[in-house]
């Protein structure tokens, strides 16, 4: 049930927060706001590169309903540090299935060495529960606007 519950925390760079008026008023007559742009290290068509990282089932998940709910908490705790960070872009399971990808990480880095020593900091990883494959992955530079935009529709914390 957590592990779904942190679908709900879409993370991103807290230091990038758009408003709707504000986006429009800098943006020229086909739309485009090249300070906006600049801000997301966009290329040119707006895109740039991220680290993907594909959390996968560890071979220690063994564990009693209670160790296994503090070791979400704190797992879900450490999401919610990168990205006030604003070292992780995106974050959330998939639907509970047979499937061994739990989840996934988009860091708002390009270099998959650092994003391997942010893994490092997961709790369900040092813990074994789950293993990270890490990919380089070409997306909008927009995702890095995700968590702000998610504060304004989130009811409650996870």
């Amino acid at each position: 049930m957590l592990l779904l519950v942190s679908s709900l925390l879409a993370s991103c760079n807290a230091t990038v927060s758009v408003e709707s008026d504000e986006a429009r008023s800098n943006a020229d007559e086909n739309g485009f706001d090249a300070e906006l742009a600049k801000k997301l290290n966009a290329y040119p068509y707006g895109m740039r590169m991220y680290v993907m990282a594909f959390l996968k089932e560890g071979p220690n998940r063994d564990l009693d309903s209670a160790a296994a709910a503090n070791l979400q908490r704190k797992h879900l705790d450490n999401i919610g540090r990168l990205a006030e960070e604003g070292k992780l872009s995106l974050a959330g399971p998939f639907a509970a299935d047979s499937n061994p990808v739990r989840g996934i990480y988009i860091f708002n880095i390009t270099s998959l060495d650092e994003a391997k020593k942010l893994t490092e900091t997961d709790p369900a990883i040092q813990a074994g529960s789950l293993v990270m494959e890490l990919r380089q992955w070409y997306g909008s530079s927009a995702i890095q606007l995700i968590y702000e935009n998610h504060k304004m529709i989130a009811k409650e914390d996870i």
